[in-house]
């Protein structure tokens, strides 16, 4: 009899352990997870552009003075392939 007790103290420890369970954590805890669990768990939405006008946002400068707004300036340096650059920040 004890040892029936023994075993089905194990089971039972056992299952906790490696019973999977959601971790709660008080705000500003951190909880180590795997990057890759923590990718799988993000949620993807489609990008939706409701309400945009490109015509809001006048707020380019061209704080250098050379020919450019800090937007282009900004494509201009990211851009995979440098497009040639014409008067005014235009193309050439």
């Amino acid at each position: 009899m004890r040892l029936a007790r023994t075993a089905a103290a194990a089971v039972c420890t056992l299952t906790a352990l490696l019973t999977p369970s959601t971790a709660h954590a008080a705000p500003g805890d951190s909880i180590p997870v795997p990057v890759r669990d923590a990718l799988a768990a993000l949620t993807v939405q489609d990008e939706d552009r409701t309400g945009y006008e490109r015509t809001k946002f006048r707020h380019w400068i061209d704080a250098d003075r050379g020919g450019c707004s800090t937007r282009a300036e900004v494509l201009l340096e990211e851009a995979v392939t440098a497009p040639e650059k014409g008067p005014h920040c235009g193309p050439a």
